[in-house]
């Protein structure tokens, strides 16, 4: 098992997980994956890059979803092999997950397909870690049934990652204390999703809007609580990002959401566990 994925699901260190939504292509998976990397060895923080070859669930039809499984795990592939970097992924189908299994790191369950119990058996049985994310809809106690199918399938090591819950129409709202519950009444690595928390699903005529200056706000409060991994989706001008834009990190507002959450993270490890 590489490093840094050993230190997520083993609790030792604060690890990021992080690049673009999605794959709009070679050259820019590279240079996000290349200035993250720059990034994270500045703050001595342990790094997963993350893309989707394929986004399932966008809003619109007309939306960019990315360029399929065979050319997407392609790319991955070569990012990987390139920077020697530990690679996370979507997986959308039972099919998909052992083609995936075979190039990445990390397969990564969506949090509106958490509950699918033959996706969750597939992923399983690949024996690869596995992020499951937690719906917009579940409580964090509803999680405890997600990882109970996923330890009956004899899964590898497991994860959970909050995201925001739904809050009325077109508003995600993070209730804090779903970290706690997961991570120590659930027993498992926990993953705060930083910026799709701020998304304001389908707000936009068809599109997901967000704010992004809103997502190392509620990093910081995640890090004093404890968790395990941070998860935040960057692009190098999100503005002009293909998929979840408005939630996007420039890589300046990365190294700020660091440079904030590293320390807290730090004395939050530092205090005797209760």
């Amino acid at each position: 098992m590489n490093a840094a994925v050993k230190d997520l699901f083993t609790q030792k260190k604060l690890t990021l997980i992080a690049g673009p939504c999605v794959i709009e292509s070679y050259d820019l998976c590279l240079e996000v994956a290349q200035q993250i990397k720059e990034i994270t060895n500045d703050y001595n923080i342990p790094f997963i890059f993350k893309a989707s070859f394929d986004k399932a669930n966008r809003t619109s039809l007309d939306s960019f979803r990315g360029p399929g499984i065979n050319e997407g795990l392609r790319i991955l592939g070569e990012i990987q092999s390139q920077l020697e970097l530990p690679i996370l992924t979507d997986v959308h189908t039972p099919e998909q997950c052992a083609q995936a299994a075979d190039v990445v790191d990390v397969l990564q369950i969506p949090a509106f397909l958490c509950r699918q119990t033959d996706l969750i058996e597939a992923a399983a049985k690949t024996g690869k870690p596995t992020n499951i994310k937690k719906g917009q809809f579940l409580s964090p106690q509803d999680m405890a049934h997600v990882a109970a199918k996923h330890r009956a399938f004899q899964g590898g090591p497991l994860a959970l990652t909050e995201r925001g819950s739904t809050f009325g129409y077109q508003n995600l709202v993070v209730d804090m204390r779903s970290l706690n519950i997961m991570r120590k009444e659930l027993n498992l690595p926990v993953v705060f999703d930083a910026t799709h928390s701020v998304q304001r699903p389908s707000s936009d005529n068809g599109v997901t809007g967000g704010d992004r200056e809103l997502a190392p706000v509620l990093a910081r409060a995640a890090a004093a609580i404890g968790i395990d991994g941070l998860f935040c989706e960057v692009h190098p001008n999100p503005d002009q990002a293909l998929s979840d834009g408005p939630n996007s990190l420039t890589f300046d507002l990365l190294k700020e959401t660091l440079r904030l959450v590293c320390p807290i993270d730090q004395v939050q490890r530092a205090q005797p566990s209760t």
